[in-house]
This record gives C-alpha cells, structure tokens and sequence, in this order.
C-alpha cells in the first residue's frame, strides 16, 4: 500500500460482463493475510515467499487494491515502520492485539513506535496447507 491508499472494501473491478473478479493472484494475497493470527505479522516479502510467487512489491500492490476487508495491519514493511499515512489505525490494532512493538525514541519523528519484527513476525508454520 502506498502512503495515500488504504483500502476500504476487498472488492474488484467489474469484468466486462458486469461481474466482479479478482486475479487469481490476488485472492491468493488476501487468503494469506486473512491466516495471519492476531499480534503477529508477515513481510510483504514473506507473503511472497510463502506463496513463492511475486514479490514484494506485487504483494503491497495488491494489500492496496484489494486489502481492505482482511488485516491489512498484519502485511507490513520489513523495517518495522507503520504504514506511513495510516500509523493510528494500524498502531489502534496492535495494541489491541497486543502485537509486539518497540518505543520509540525521543528523537523518532512523530515519537510513534515501530513493530518490534524479531518477536512479532509470523513464518506461516501453524497455517493450514498453502493456499
């Protein structure tokens, strides 16, 4: 996701028959996030490699266009660093989850924590079979 999207629905863009898909892909994104258990996360990077398709980036794309009705907040940066344009909502749900951060510093711009990914990222182990 970019810093000025979030998505709101996980809705796709009508065919030319009128009916909504989605890529294959992109189910196959979402499906991921959606196995995520509360208080961890996975790298976009890790989405991937699990799916051992795409990439990073392909992953982020998709969380943009499609993630809005799965925990989005659970498909992070590899750095740690909140959404950039969404860090309240996304900081609202790990601390409800009791996701694991680390505080920021005093000299941390905006003072906001980061994720604390030693302790929070998730390998997928526990998941049902790949998607």
């Amino acid at each position: 996701m970019t810093e000025h999207e979030l998505p709101e629905e996980r809705a796709a863009p009508a065919d030319e028959d009128g009916t909504d898909t989605l890529p294959a892909y992109a189910e196959r994104v979402l499906d991921v996030a959606e196995l995520i258990p509360a208080g961890r996360v996975m790298t976009y990077g890790d989405v991937a490699e699990w799916l051992e398709e795409g990439g990073p980036r392909q992953v982020g794309r998709v969380m943009a266009l499609y993630g809005g009705a799965v925990p989005w907040w659970r498909v992070v940066r590899a750095d740690g660093h909140l959404l950039p344009g969404h860090e309240l909502r996304a900081l609202d749900h790990y601390r409800a989850e009791g996701t694991p951060l680390r505080e920021a510093s005093r000299g941390a711009e905006g003072h906001l924590p980061r994720l604390d990914m030693r302790r929070a990222r998730w390998d997928g182990r526990d998941a049902q079979a790949h998607t």
